[in-house]
């Protein structure tokens, strides 16, 4: 997705305020039970709430790699799928032509030709794209208010409208009810594509060389497409995911019994010298107290929705954005009308997936 402006630490303090006044409430809570009612026994030692800090920092902290790792792959493949659609472009309307043909093609034919290949090829980006928004049982994003507030300030197409309104504008009616009979639309796609290209040479409009380099932009198109296919889906494993996110509430819960008794103790050292500011000092225990709870929870959420980069959320890679774009740019390489052309997708309250 492309933010047309920077999120800001608010923005994330509204994402996350739910639990940030749940984190405020628990410690103060805990303060009051200790200051007011005196229970002093609410007092766990620093250091083994310190060590399990430790432990969950290096936890969040090995997730956050692994879901930007996730989110940076999936960009780059896209990236590549950018290159090589440009390539097949090229290739379709310099490789497709009279020069080694017996009996010469007209050039509307030819023209035409050429138009259904980039068309279909537009057709398996829009498949592909489709098949990395389904819905996994393990993408959870959705089930969270804030997620889903966000969410709905980004323009997802592949929520507004269905595959088959998208192919019948790129393929046959034929090609579109053979493409929709299979489970791995994108792939029958490309088994079209070979078709074509394998019935061209036989006519000898593709010379044996080209329909070589042809079959080879067809290959980095499988290879993207099962790289892409590999990231949708395998997840991020969930033992490592769990871990965190319980290690995390382990800690959360553990924190205020850590960090009260230690203001609590540093307050009586102060109350000799400077008694207004000792006898007040144990409640700044609760800011403190959520504010490093929130840390290490915002940190372990923001990987947990950084995991799927396909899901539709505010951190995904814009892959109808990017997909748009190819397309724009293959229908002017055809010398289509400008009016002919789509536009790319509309922006929606400073968002575009």
């Amino acid at each position: 997705m492309f933010l047309k402006r920077r999120y800001s630490v608010k923005d994330m303090f509204i994402w996350s305020r739910g639990e940030t006044i749940i984190f405020i409430l628990y410690a103060g809570l805990i303060t009051v039970l200790y200051e007011v009612f005196d229970f002093t026994f609410l007092n766990v030692p620093w250091t083994p709430v310190a060590l399990i800090g430790t432990a969950v920092a290096f936890m969040v902290g090995f997730q956050n790699n692994a879901a930007y790792d996730r989110i940076w792959e999936a960009r780059k493949i896209w990236g590549a799928i950018v290159n090589t659609s440009r390539t097949w472009g090229m290739k379709v309307q310099d490789m497709v032509n009279n020069d080694h043909a017996e009996k010469p093609m007209d050039q509307a034919v030819l023209k035409e030709h050429k138009r259904v290949l980039i068309y279909r090829h537009i057709a398996w980006m829009t498949a592909l794209r489709y098949a990395m928004r389904q819905p996994k049982r393990w993408e959870t994003s959705h089930m969270s208010k804030t997620n889903r507030e966000w969410t709905n300030m980004l323009h997802i197409p592949e929520k507004i409208s269905k595959l088959e309104d998208n192919l019948m504008l790129y393929l046959s009616p034929e090609e579109e009810a053979y493409v929709l009979s299979k489970s791995n639309k994108q792939t029958a796609i490309l088994y079209l594509q070979s078709k074509h290209i394998g019935e061209l040479k036989r006519k000898g409009v593709i010379w044996s060389f080209a329909f070589l380099e042809l079959e080879n932009v067809l290959e980095e198109l499988f290879t993207h497409q099962g790289k892409s296919e590999r990231i949708k889906n395998f997840p991020y494993p969930r033992q490592y995911a769990s871990l965190a996110y319980y290690l995390v509430k382990l800690f959360v819960f553990l924190l205020p019994f850590g960090i009260v008794p230690e203001f609590a103790e540093i307050a009586s050292e102060i109350v000799p010298n400077h008694p207004i500011i000792g006898k007040y000092f144990i409640w700044l225990a609760i800011p403190f107290c959520a504010c490093v709870s929130w840390a290490f929870h915002i940190m372990e959420r923001m990987a947990r929705v950084g995991e799927n980069p396909f899901e539709g959320i505010v951190n995904d890679v814009p892959i109808s954005t990017i997909s748009r774009g190819i397309e724009i740019d293959l229908r002017q390489m055809l010398d289509e009308l400008e009016d002919e052309i789509p536009g790319q997708f509309p922006e929606d309250q400073n968002a575009q997936m």
